[in-house]
């Protein structure tokens, strides 16, 4: 999955986000570069194949559900906002799409301004509207709900309304006011925002459109219920079905695997515009020839194949089926790709990891059962399976909220309680359980060969402590939707950020996010989190995600397994792709690609 635009996390299914894993699989289009299409060498035109792990699965990359990655990266393609993440994890801010600015210090005061002539795909201006949908989205406003004093423990009253990925920063502010105009929107926050700069990525979802499918008249209905409707209070809890409405449609309304009939669920603000889609096959892309609000995109359609197998992937590179591939990264693969004249390799670490969560409930409600289970996971055993053929040295990932390497890694890593777990500990394990011989079902991507390692390495480690293992594993478009189900009590996947700002922390670990599938909730652990996103000085971040850290290993959340390798490959017929750690990975610079002959 992945961490949002505003810094929130994204699954990967390979990393599980999660990115899903696809079937190798083939539609009836050509997706072959045309060498008639592109004239003369790096000239703009042409057409480009590109291969994913993953099948598309929403329009709305936003929600909780829609939070996974190849959603992103189509977002990436159709939508605009104010700013993108380069390659080298610098915010470059998009000033043809609009502008951002602090108007205020004390207290934080930002206006965001889109500019005129800026539209979606059917013409319609996007404006403060748009502003205002995603604020009243991403900050919770109008969520009510809280659990019953003394009642079963999850048992709620109220709603909340928008399953939104995270509402960490932006639930700080005020109900934003609109310019007169209606192209800005000016918000005051109660305090300071670490991540303010990014609260505003690309826009997903049109106001207009989810006015009129929420039986709306019109977006300035919208706008006005926004404004109208007074803010939740979990102290009284109300009933406010025209917002529930809007909410309906957002969660699930743009959500599918096919080209809807009604054009307006998949408008484009951006590049390019979805023209066609085989279910678990493919999508195609074309340009959208009125976009002038961003970099200028060369080519002049993109098809994305979903196959998930690596091995599929470099195959369909090598016969020109396919133009770039992004596959699951192995010593096999980089070996296959090494053979093939033809093409560029890129490589590097990614800012994704792999790992194991508990559910804080059934039969891990229990804390020593989940230590023990923990004591069991053979890391690395996992390591040794997945990724030390392509970095021999490379070891099992200690920390939840730092990638290795890096300054907060080196000093949390000590300090957070990870030791405890560095080995397998079969014994320990047996005299946690004190007998006892739990049932413990894993899921994962069946479709992912480094997910399918884990679980059996796993499964068979855990069996010799006494637990019982039931395989909980699904295909790749199955098992990123059953996240947070409660159908399973662990699972296997992976995070990947954006490498940017620090609401990511909260939007994985806070208590009640959408995000966090596993019902982790601890008091010092949310205090830390409170803290931590109204906190600028980069030292004090780094210990109050320590802290986040420690809680995480002392409860028994689960465990990282190991941070991800990239292997991207592409034709050296196509000028301008590079490797990137981002979410977006190889499409970061899309718009530079060109075709050379």
């Amino acid at each position: 999955m992945r961490f949002g635009r505003t810094s929130k996390a994204v699954g990967v299914a390979a990393i599980a986000a999660l990115a899903l894993s696809a079937c190798a699989s083939t539609d009836s289009g050509d997706g072959n570069t045309d060498p008639d299409a592109s004239g003369d060498a790096g000239a703009a035109g042409g057409i480009v194949s590109v291969a994913e792990v993953n099948p598309f699965t929403s329009f709305n990359s936003d929600s909780a559900t829609g939070n996974v990655d190849i959603n992103g990266k189509v977002s990436y393609l159709t939508k605009s906002g104010f700013y993108y993440i380069d390659d080298q994890l610098e915010v470059i801010r998009n000033e043809d799409f609009g502008s951002y600015e602090i108007v205020a210090e004390d207290p934080l005061t930002v206006t965001y301004t889109v500019n005129e002539g800026v539209a979606w795909s059917d013409g319609e201006p996007i404006n403060g509207g748009d502003l205002m949908l995603s604020w009243a989205i991403s900050s919770g406003y109008f969520d009510d709900e809280a659990p019953v004093e003394g009642g079963e423990e999850d048992e709620t009253t109220g709603t909340t309304y928008f399953s939104a990925a995270s509402t960490a920063g932006l639930d700080l502010s005020l109900l934003p006011e609109l310019s007169e105009d209606g192209m800005s929107i000016t918000i005051e926050y109660t305090e300071p925002y670490a991540d303010w700069e990014i609260a505003y990525g690309i826009l997903d979802t049109p106001a207009h459109v989810v006015a009129t499918q929420a039986g709306l008249a019109d977006e300035a209905a919208l706008i006005e219920l926004i404004q109208s409707t007074p803010e939740g209070d979990p102290e009284d809890p109300q009933d406010r079905p025209e917002i529930q409405a809007v909410a309906d449609v957002w969660n699930t309304g743009f959500d599918t695997t096919t080209l809807p009939d009604d054009p307006a669920l998949y408008l484009s603000s951006g590049p390019y515009i979805v023209d066609s889609m085989v279910p678990d096959q493919s999508m195609t892309l074309v340009k959208n020839e009125d976009y002038a609000w961003g970099p200028e995109t060369q080519l002049d359609e993109i098809t994305i194949r979903y196959i998930g197998d690596a091995t599929a992937q470099v195959q369909g590179l090598q016969n020109g089926d396919v133009d770039v591939i992004q596959p699951q990264a192995s010593a096999d693969t980089l070996t296959s790709l090494e053979a093939i004249d033809g093409i560029n390799i890129f490589e590097g670490d990614e800012l994704s990891f792999d790992h194991l969560d508990l559910n804080y409930a059934g039969v891990f409600a229990d804390e020593n059962v989940r230590k023990a289970f923990m004591k069991t996971i053979p890391r690395d055993a996992i390591v040794e399976s997945t990724i030390a053929a392509l970095d021999p040295e490379a070891s099992h990932r200690d920390s939840h909220i730092f990638d290795v390497g890096t300054p907060g890694y080196e000093a949390s890593v000590p300090e957070n309680g990870s030791a405890e777990y560095d080995e397998v500990d079969i014994e320990g394990a047996k005299e946690l359980l004190d007998g006892a011989t739990p049932e413990v079902r894993i899921m994962y991507n069946t479709e992912n060969p480094n997910r399918v390692d884990a679980y059996t390495l796993i499964a068979e480690s855990a069996t010799q402590a006494g637990f019982q293992i039931v395989d909980g594993g699904l295909p790749g478009n199955e098992w990123g939707s059953a996240l947070g189900t409660g159908t399973y009590d662990a699972t296997i996947f992976g995070w990947i950020s954006t490498g940017v700002g620090v609401t990511g922390v909260p939007q994985l670990y806070g208590c009640g996010s959408s995000s966090n599938y596993s019902g982790f909730c601890d008091d010092e652990a949310q205090a830390a989190m409170d803290e931590l996103i109204v906190t600028t000085d980069e030292a004090e971040q780094q210990e109050l995600q320590t802290i986040v850290d420690t809680r995480l290993f002392d409860t028994g959340f689960g465990l990282p397994l190991f941070q991800s390798i990239g292997i991207n490959a592409a034709s050296d017929t196509i000028e301008g792709p590079g490797f990137s750690p981002t979410q977006e990975g190889i499409w970061w610079n899309f718009w530079e690609w060109t075709v050379t002959e």
